[in-house]
């Protein structure tokens, strides 16, 4: 029943930035783990960010931390990832990932998310 939906990739120059959202619907995404994974091809799904139910977000690295900023609005059950100061090497699909686990910590892990967005593609250019 529930369908997340990400939007708001592109194409950017490195150092530019975008802000990616993921709406869903059938879910209400304020009582749940929400998570940004992102995928090169031939590469495996890895971690970005994710939030939990009470807004405590975690992030890949502290290099993401500084760049990437994940919030969300619980009025319009959307959860934005903000990146700026972007790179090449964050070039990948971008992926929404919805949680049902009762956690107050997010999950890095692609097992923890049940539900998946169909991805947004970011190209980050030199």
């Amino acid at each position: 029943q529930v369908q997340l939906v990400e939007s708001g990739g592109g194409l950017v120059q490195a150092g530019g930035s975008l802000t990616l959202s993921c709406t869903a619907s059938g879910r209400t995404l304020s009582n749940y783990v929400v998570g940004w994974f992102r995928q090169s091809p031939g590469k495996e799904r890895d971690f970005v960010a994710a939030i939990s139910w009470n807004g405590s977000p975690r992030y890949r690295s502290d290099s993401v931390q500084g760049r990437f900023t994940i919030s969300r609005d619980n009025a319009k059950n959307t959860v934005y990832l903000q990146m700026s100061s972007l790179r090449p090497e964050d070039t990948a699909a971008y992926y929404c990932g919805l949680s049902y686990r009762n956690s107050h910590y997010p999950s890095s892990d692609t097992i923890a998310y049940d539900d998946w967005g169909q991805g947004t593609q970011v190209t980050v250019s030199s």
